[in-house]
């Protein structure tokens, strides 16, 4: 599921794309207005199939992550820190599992 919601001063519209279980598997940049940040879901929804617009990383630290990004290069969704590469690998599929039929609980309504 996707849950879009407002930073704490409402300044900002932000989303979440969450497992079956509940935990955060990618989170978006902050959008200026809610459509902004609908048309960032629907990107994810779009690109998300795509294995060449995952942008694989390792942090300093050792920890990997995944940045999705849409077909102008653009970054859509991050992940979250993983331990190892294989936990990552196991984070990109959940995205291309759950996000094209994933609804949207919108907070900001």
């Amino acid at each position: 599921m996707f849950e879009l919601f407002q930073s704490e001063n409402n300044q900002k519209y932000y989303f979440n794309l969450k497992a079956k279980n509940g935990q955060v598997i990618l989170s978006s940049q902050g959008y200026a207005d809610r459509n902004g940040a609908r048309n960032g879901i629907d990107s994810i929804k779009t690109n998300c199939g795509d294995d060449s617009k995952y942008e694989r990383k390792t942090a300093s630290n050792g920890k990997f992550h995944f940045n999705l990004k849409a077909a102008n290069g653009q970054i859509i969704g991050s992940s979250q820190m993983y331990a190892s590469e294989a936990g990552m690998e196991n984070g990109i599929e959940s995205v291309k599992t759950n996000a094209p039929d994933a609804d949207v609980n919108d907070a900001t309504e």
